[in-house]
């Protein structure tokens, strides 16, 4: 079972533009995802799938800077972005990655896709179907198969989204949600608002440039209610409106 894991990143941010390079405790936004997947050891290639724009070429840069490959592709039509990435790749399934997410945790990472390899014929996988991580350490694997189906059918914003097609139409796909009780979905943690980047610096301020094993940071949050309060209130957007 060969998994690709695929990085969607770009400039374009309509609430923090440039946030994918901001600099995170001595190392762009972009490169703590890329550390945290390289760390879980858990895909058999990583690639960096940006834009055509003109800013993106700063995101060709740093991926050059960071060692992995990077593949560009349309702007708003992330969906083609991946299949061009596999297009030229040998695979069997793919592990979708956001380039707003730095506290991955590789733990979490591998553990997915130890799940996904032991059960054949599983078309999708994700951490997101339970709902109990906290915003921006979930994780999700789509098939091959299942991703060229939507590739095929999928139109509007599940274009953008990725996989939101395969686990909204399922048909006859087959779906697993792994959940990791106590819940903590209340917690953000992904990089979207100038408030996520404040909470998300005091992270790594107190808790160093290292990746951060999920109950670790759980616990730290929970005893910082102060430090939650300060992106309690940014609410995500629907899929429709991102």
């Amino acid at each position: 079972m060969r998994i690709v894991g695929i990085i969607q990143a770009r400039m374009g941010s309509t609430r923090l533009p440039g946030k994918v390079l901001r600099d995170l405790g001595g190392r762009s936004v972009l490169g703590w995802v890329v550390r945290a997947v390289r760390e879980s050891q858990a895909v058999d290639e990583l690639v960096v799938a940006t834009t055509t724009r003109a800013a993106d070429d700063a995101v060709a840069a740093e991926c050059l800077a960071l060692g992995v490959p990077c593949h560009r592709g349309p702007v708003d039509d992330v969906l083609t972005r991946f299949v061009q990435v596999m297009a030229g790749r040998t695979g069997d399934a793919v592990m979708r990655f956001t380039a707003d997410c730095p506290l991955l945790d590789p733990a979490i990472i591998r553990e997915a896709a130890q799940v996904y390899r032991a059960l054949p014929g599983l078309d999708y996988l994700s951490t997101g179907l339970a709902g109990t991580l906290p915003r921006g350490l979930d994780v999700e694997i789509v098939g091959l198969a299942a991703l060229r189906r939507a590739d095929q059918e999928a139109d509007a914003y599940h274009r953008t989204h990725v996989t939101s097609y395969v686990y909204s139409h399922p048909g006859d796909a087959r779906l697993l949600g792994l959940a990791y009780p106590p819940g903590a979905a209340d917690l953000r943690v992904t990089l979207d608002t100038q408030e996520d980047w404040q909470l998300i610096s005091r992270v790594v301020g107190e808790l160093g440039d290292g990746c951060v094993p999920m109950r670790t940071l759980v616990d730290w949050l929970r005893a910082r209610p102060e430090v939650c309060r300060l992106n309690a209130h940014i609410a995500q957007k629907h899929l429709q409106d991102a």
